[in-house]
């Protein structure tokens, strides 16, 4: 009996490592920007239960979405000494337990897009379709980051749907989807360089490994210089003040250091340049967003 009470906890909780619930630091913070945006522009006054919805929504399908692409990847990331510790890989995790974890969270991202609204369940599907071709884009493409980049576009989108209920007036959901895509596929395009050698010697495709980490890293700068100007545009769009402009600003500085401390020389700051510098982006901007909504906008808590 002890043994049976001491082993589901490890399993629960090599799950969540297998999912990296932490990274959700990324994408959640847009999704909510979205959606307070949206709540700010229809009657000032947040909408708890829609933003609870929109919550377990983005944790179902950012969990789908990483448990497919573990269960997908995992004779690559055998390959990779990198990626060999990981939990499919050791056995911490059995394949069965992914694909359960995985079914779960999609059913739980469908429960709650119907939950929200008709249009958000009948787009449910459409938004699980990325998720499920990025595992397989490193199979035939060079750019899947493009792809991850695509997936990564639904969350300020579905978002702002899900409040809304109607495409019409959605055009700055998606100029932010389309930022938060590009810099989400921008420091993919960052953290591949470090699998360069072994991706060419086992067969998976990248930027990086099909054009060089150079290419690669100035590809990504690029993208991070459009997903700036898409930040500006929004702002722009919705009317956002002088606080969002600090934000950008924190994040333009940001955004400099990132790509200052990662060199086609030198990868050793790899992670903390995807890690700590991207969720630090992705916090501050929300913060900033939050407060100028509040303080300018009228947005009632």
């Amino acid at each position: 009996m002890t043994v049976t009470v001491e082993s589901r906890p490890g399993r629960v909780g090599s799950f969540l490592r297998l999912v990296k619930v932490e990274h959700s630091v990324f994408a959640l913070p847009f999704a909510y920007l979205a959606t307070l945006t949206a709540m700010t522009i229809q009657g000032r006054r947040v909408r708890w239960l829609d933003l609870l919805l929109v919550t377990i929504a983005m944790v179902g399908a950012r969990t789908f979405a990483m448990a497919a692409n573990r269960i997908l990847d995992r004779h690559i990331d055998a390959r990779n000494p990198r990626t060999a510790t990981r939990e499919l890989v050791t056995g911490a995790v059995s394949v069965r337990t992914a694909w359960t974890g995985s079914v779960v969270a999609l059913v739980v991202l469908v429960a709650a897009a119907a939950l929200l609204n008709p249009l958000c369940l009948v787009l449910s599907p459409l938004a699980v379709v990325p998720l499920i071709v990025y595992p397989y884009g490193k199979r035939f493409t060079n750019w899947p980051h493009a792809i991850l980049a695509l997936a990564q576009m639904v969350a300020p989108v579905g978002a702002w749907l899900a409040v809304t209920g109607t495409f019409a007036g959605s055009f700055p959901a998606w100029v932010l989807g389309a930022a938060v895509g590009l810099w989400i596929g921008g420091f993919d395009l960052i953290y591949a360089c470090q699998d360069v050698d072994v991706d060419r010697r086992i067969g998976v495709h990248s930027v990086p490994a099909r054009y060089g980490v150079r290419f690669a890293l100035n590809a990504s700068t690029i993208a991070h210089v459009v997903t700036f100007a898409l930040f500006v545009w929004f702002g722009a769009l919705v009317g956002l003040g002088w606080l969002w402009w600090i934000g950008l600003i924190v994040t333009a500085i940001a955004f400099a250091y990132e790509h200052a401390i990662v060199s086609p020389t030198d990868l050793s700051r790899v992670n903390r340049a995807f890690f700590t510098a991207n969720g630090f982006v992705g916090i501050v901007l929300f913060v900033f967003a939050l407060a100028d909504l509040v303080v300018r906008g009228g947005l009632r808590l």
